[in-house]
């Protein structure tokens, strides 16, 4: 299930394909443990890699469309698993690789082939991108910024203001930024043009973050914005915004199972070789259970992740049931990640410290991965959007099968308008769990899931508690668990996943909503009939020791299966 650098064989993707992502793994092993920590520890810019990935024209052929190069695609089966690479090495690889894919959004989605073609251009070139929609009084509120481009009376304009907490601003060949008109008040007068990091009224404030990556803050001072410059303009600059969120956003999750599995084999083997009072630290109960734990939710991370991907690439304008997961991956794939560091951490103690383990940078950089966009709480208001229709109004869908063609997502850049996320429909949910109802985990938890849609019919959330975020958050998480654990289930049937740890999975997922109903119940706002429900839906997971200990020896053969090259 996990990725190892040892025995990884992408066989799934195209000759083209496979050779890139070898190519990449290669190099961060050849390149040694050594020199990954110490850049990290110094904070060194990450130029090798830029340097490597355009030798090999990793990000060219990975990030262009094929309406853009007809030679290659936009294939987001390989841009996940690049993701989990890149993950597995280093937040900072990753995330300079993610802020491209940003950048190239409002691109991608636009119709001026003059700037598509020079994005093109400059990927195939070595460059990287960026994407200069947050600011540093309104965060990412794209309905509001400061950035004013005035006209210039010559058809174009001037730009002048700040974007803040901009990744790749200090290098990017191309900066999709995002703005406003001096002359047109509401929604008609935003504007996303395309800016470049080495003009001379583009001006590179500082670093604002203490890390290897670069995380900028940058002005702009009357930067010329020509006509052929222009993006987007009006309410297609704002769904350009929204939209390339929905396709970059996504890659978070993938991010975080490939932290959490390089942290593991080095957790693993860590506990399992070291004797405290006489016995093997993997020997002690708690000790199992918490690693046990630990690998089921990197599992289910990773089977949720996999899954969204295929929704993603068969979406249309009729089936947008990825705007439900994309939010998911961002919030609960993320903060799973968290949970996993956070129990092997407990495991190995002290250990988790240390300048010389990767774990000691992933404890660190696990956290901003939940938080880069909108926070958890944003992601959760949306994701309740959908639980009307996703709960009590299911369509008919034909089956969406695993998605590892060769195929061009192009649908990703034509999405149009952000709106109308309550009216989306979804298939029904119950199908997964009525074909896994013989695994003992999966039906307890179905129970709470259908107490949940009884909750929600005789006890729904009063107006006065709908406008009460803190109570609502709380169904949002409740809610999320079904869909997390629908994809779950779904993934697994797609890769006969062993029952043993399907179980293991569930067994974490009830015990989960089980602490939800209980925080449910301890709300200033929660009614005493809502309060009775959450008690009454409390469940403990079945137990099975036979399981547990097979699921085990999983973990255990962990220890020393990957150890990175000195």
């Amino acid at each position: 299930m996990l990725f190892n650098p040892r025995t990884y064989d992408p066989a799934q993707f195209d000759e083209p394909t496979r050779r890139l992502l070898r190519a990449t793994v290669d190099w961060f092993e050849s390149r040694g443990k050594k020199a990954l920590i110490d850049t990290y520890v110094d904070r060194t810019w990450y130029s090798d890699f830029l340097e490597f990935a355009a030798r090999e024209g990793l990000f060219a052929e990975f990030l262009t469309p094929s309406a853009a190069d007809p030679e290659k695609r936009w294939d987001t089966a390989r841009i996940a698993e690049l993701n989990e690479i890149l993950g597995f090495y280093g937040l900072g690889y990753w995330y300079t690789w993610q802020v491209t894919i940003l950048g190239l959004g409002p691109v991608w989605q636009s119709e001026n082939e003059a700037v598509r073609a020079r994005a093109a251009r400059l990927l195939t070139e070595g460059h990287v991108m960026a994407f200069g929609l947050s600011e540093r009084s309104h965060g990412a509120d794209i309905y509001s910024t400061d950035m004013i481009l005035t006209p210039d009376g010559e058809g174009g304009f001037t730009a002048t203001g700040s974007k803040y907490y901009i990744g790749n601003g200090n290098v990017a060949g191309l900066v999709s930024v995002f703005g406003r008109r001096s002359d047109v008040e509401g929604p008609e007068g935003y504007v996303f043009f395309a800016a470049d990091s080495r003009h001379e009224a583009y001006h590179l404030v500082k670093n604002v973050v203490n890390a290897q990556m670069y995380v900028s803050e940058f002005r702009l001072e009357e930067y010329p914005v020509r006509a052929e410059d222009v993006l987007h303009t009006g309410k297609a600059a704002f769904d350009a915004a929204l939209n390339t969120v929905n396709v970059g956003k996504f890659n978070l999750c993938t991010a975080s199972v490939g932290i959490c599995e390089h942290a593991m084999y080095e957790a693993v083997t860590h506990a399992h070789n070291r004797v405290l009072y006489g016995k093997r630290v993997t020997e002690f109960p708690h000790v199992r259970r918490e690693l046990t734990d630990a690998y089921a939710r990197l599992v289910a991370m990773k089977l949720f992740a996999d899954r969204a991907v295929d929704y993603f690439r068969t979406a249309s304008p009729e089936d947008r049931r990825y705007l439900l997961f994309n939010p998911m991956t961002k919030m609960k794939v993320t903060t799973e990640g968290e949970k996993v560091i956070d129990l092997m951490w407990d495991v190995i103690a002290a250990k988790g410290f240390e300048a010389d383990t990767y774990f000691d940078k992933a404890a660190k950089d696990i956290r901003g991965l939940p938080k880069l966009e909108g926070t958890v709480h944003v992601n959760l208001a949306l994701i309740l959007k959908f639980m009307a229709n996703y709960l009590f109004a299911p369509a008919d869908y034909a089956p969406v099968p695993r998605r590892l063609d060769a195929a061009d997502d192009e649908f990703l850049f034509r999405q149009g308008p952000a709106r109308g996320l309550g009216a989306i429909r979804f298939h029904d949910w119950r199908t997964a769990y009525d074909a896994h109802a013989h695994v003992p985990n999966v039906a307890r938890f179905r129970e709470q899931a259908d107490g949940f849609c009884e909750l929600l019919l005789k006890n729904a959330p009063s107006e006065a508690q709908q406008a009460d975020l803190d109570f609502l958050l709380e169904i949002g998480q409740l809610f999320a668990l079904i869909v997390y654990g629908q994809l779950v289930l779904e993934q697994a049937a797609e890769t006969a996943l062993d029952a043993d740890v399907l179980d293991q999975v569930f067994d974490a997922l009830v015990r989960d909503f089980s602490a939800h109903a209980t925080e449910l119940h301890g709300k200033s706002s929660t009614t005493e009939a809502q309060a009775a429900w959450a008690l009454a839906h409390v469940r403990r997971p079945v137990a099975d020791a036979e399981r547990a200990a097979r699921v085990w020896e999983r973990v255990e053969a962990l220890s020393g299966a990957y150890e990175m090259q000195p």
